[in-house]
């Protein structure tokens, strides 16, 4: 398997700009956007298609963080578009930008996403 390809499961996408994470409505709480990779895809490549299948916001995958018991990859992704396209397939009201430290206490995000936020929160 190539270096950054993803062996199934769900990849969780981390879209982090001006100080707040993108997070979309999951049945119980907010969590990050996720996807199941497609054949031969890579985590980056599954991240940037799920945020963009159901936000409709670009993002380049640019950094994996790797869970420490081998659990669901998360990729962080940089922002391309600051205005989503129209083809996202939630309703705006389900998706929403929220400060770091509110993903932090209260959205549905793995420990190696907690940590990552924290280091990345204002001083």
């Amino acid at each position: 398997m190539a270096v950054g390809q993803c062996a199934g499961g769900v990849v969780r996408a981390v879209v982090v700009y001006d100080g707040r994470v993108l997070l979309v409505a999951q049945p119980e709480r907010w969590g990050l956007p996720a996807g199941v990779p497609e054949a031969g895809e890579t985590a980056a490549a599954s991240a940037a298609r799920a945020v963009y299948e159901l936000t409709g916001y670009l993002v380049d995958g640019s950094q994996t963080l790797a869970s420490p018991d081998g659990g669901t990859p998360a990729v962080v992704c940089q922002l391309l578009s600051e205005s989503p396209s129209g083809g996202g397939s939630l309703a705006r009201a389900q998706v929403r930008w929220v400060p770091l430290a509110e993903a932090v206490v209260h959205a549905d995000v793995p420990g190696a996403v907690r940590s990552y936020l924290r280091g990345h929160m204002p001083a």
